[in-house]
């Protein structure tokens, strides 16, 4: 179909929903999630992909974009990202800074005028930060 899957994410308990995050160079309709929806729905019934019941959301990546392959970091070097890591690392596991690197196993936020390497193996979630949204409250 020509998208890029980037991400899925089941969230358990109580209701249950699979969530698939789709890209294109153009990007995403809601035409797009549709079809996409529709063409999923079917085989992940006959699969049995998740038990039990589920709902089906297929979306963009949105304004905080999630980064799980490089290639996704390297699309936003010189943005602000949030960084959580499995475990502590350097003593915290939150990170929020530019982006100003991408190398092979990290990429390096600057932080408070430091630079910042951060092993992608270590990512529990990585997100784009919506400079516009970041200091809003809703």
């Amino acid at each position: 179909m020509g998208f890029e899957l980037v991400m899925v994410h089941l969230i358990t308990g109580g209701d249950q929903r699979l969530q698939i995050f789709i890209d294109a160079v153009g990007g995403i309709t809601l035409s797009d999630c549709e079809a996409v929806s529709r063409r999923l729905s079917p085989l992940l019934d006959v699969e049995d992909a998740v038990p039990g019941e589920y709902s089906l959301e297929v979306s963009s990546p949105g304004i905080d974009r999630p980064l799980v392959k490089p290639q996704h970091f390297q699309k936003v070097l010189g943005e602000r990202v949030k960084i959580r890591m499995k475990a502590r690392y350097h003593g915290r596991r939150l990170f929020d800074g530019c982006l100003t690197e991408i190398r092979d196993d990290v990429a390096v936020l600057e932080i408070d005028g430091s630079d910042c390497a951060l092993p992608y193996a270590g990512m529990e979630r990585a997100n784009l930060v919506d400079a516009d949204l970041a200091g809003a409250s809703f």
